[in-house]
């Protein structure tokens, strides 16, 4: 896998009948490797490990509906009320971030009404903090910090 802007981390890595597979701690098991999953896993454990956010409220690949149709939600972290506090998009590193990638997330946010979003292929990254009654949308220059 190319290396990524974020922190290396140990991760257990094994082979499945010649594919790669990566140990995701949310879902406790082995998740098929893909670029996509291998930028996942960078940001769960750079949220883990950098920002301190609690493990027990970060949630990989979460179902939603979204205008009758099944999607799944990269990953959304919850605040201690139990809301959507920051949801996160990830691509793969050959992926470009383009206005159709924040389209996909802002669609999802429409549903989740975080008040941050992360969009991210590993090697770039935007962050924007959601005001949902003004629909203002600022970008930071950090993750936000877990309240």
């Amino acid at each position: 896998m190319v290396a990524l802007n974020l922190p290396v981390f140990d991760c257990k890595i094994k082979q499945v009948e010649g594919k790669p597979y990566i140990f995701d701690s949310l879902r406790r098991k082995y998740v098929r490797l893909s670029p996509e999953e291998w930028v996942r896993q960078h940001i769960v454990n750079l949220l883990l490990t950098h920002y301190a956010y609690p493990k027990a409220l970060i949630r990989a690949e979460g179902g939603l509906i979204l205008n009758k149709t099944q999607k799944r939600t990269d990953i959304v972290v919850f605040d201690r009320q139990g809301e959507p506090f920051l949801v996160v998009e990830c691509k793969a590193p050959h992926i470009p971030l383009t206005q159709a990638v924040f389209d996909q997330i802002t669609r999802y946010n429409h549903i989740h009404r975080a008040p941050y979003i992360v969009v991210s292929n590993g090697l770039t990254h935007y962050c924007c903090g959601i005001d949902h009654n003004t629909t203002e949308v600022r970008f930071l220059d950090d993750f936000p910090a877990f309240e």
